[in-house]
């Protein structure tokens, strides 16, 4: 259960809603603690501004149970300004994390994952090869690393072929043959998502398919809102 916090702790704010007429309840993002609720008391009737998305935070949180109190806070830097496409990307990341991540569960290199993929969409020329490496290495930090290299055909581990089709197994990975319903991928798309380099539109093509599957799998049937918004748009 995450202490008191008597200094200053980074954080940002991944989502936040109306908690009786005049406070907020908000779940934060820390590298030390991991993901927090908070109640922000009277922040309806105050400057509640800086407690938004996107803008990074020093905050203080005091409180036993699982719920605690917001104390005081301030913005850490600039706060993050996205529009269109890029502040749907900045909601979609951050409903990954609530849905993925539990409550109170160190991990610091997440959390540099999620900052650092925060300032990479204010720039990105590619959103959608940022938003693939982003889910990749989320499932890597929560446990759920991908095999992309190794095809279970017949039992055997046999090196995916750029050339072939596959279909693919969240938990074991690249199944040969490709099956003629479902998620079919090819092997040169397999191999550019375990490589680091650009990804070209056929290949973020099938790699937005294959990690859709993929996630559907941990977040269950409960569809996505950030999905939903951005499609009706």
């Amino acid at each position: 259960m995450a202490t008191d916090s008597l200094e200053l702790r980074a954080a940002y704010i991944l989502h936040r809603r109306a908690y009786s007429n005049t406070s907020l309840l908000i779940e934060c993002m820390t590298p030390d603690q991991g993901r927090l609720p908070l109640i922000a008391r009277g922040a309806m009737g105050r400057d509640s501004g800086g407690l938004q998305p996107f803008v990074p935070l020093l905050i203080r949180w005091s409180g036993r149970g699982e719920v605690k109190s917001l104390g005081a806070y301030e913005r850490g830097a600039p706060p993050l300004s996205f529009s269109g496409e890029r502040l749907f990307c900045g909601f979609y990341i951050n409903e990954l994390l609530l849905r993925l991540t539990r409550r109170e569960d160190p991990q610091p290199s997440l959390y540099g994952l999620y900052e650092a993929t925060l300032l990479q969409i204010a720039g990105a020329v590619s959103l959608e090869g940022l938003l693939r490496r982003f889910e990749l290495r989320l499932l890597e930090e929560l446990g759920y690393g991908l095999n992309l290299l190794l095809c279970d055909a017949h039992g055997e581990g046999c090196p995916v072929r750029a050339d072939q089709w596959y279909g693919f197994d969240v938990e074991s990975g690249p199944v040969s043959p490709a099956p003629r319903d479902g998620v079919r991928v090819s092997g040169r798309t397999l191999l550019a998502l375990d490589g680091g380099g650009a990804l070209d539109e056929t290949v973020l093509r099938e790699a937005k398919g294959l990690l859709r599957h993929v996630l559907r799998h941990y977040l269950g049937e409960r569809p996505l809102k950030s999905r939903e918004l951005f499609t009706r748009l």
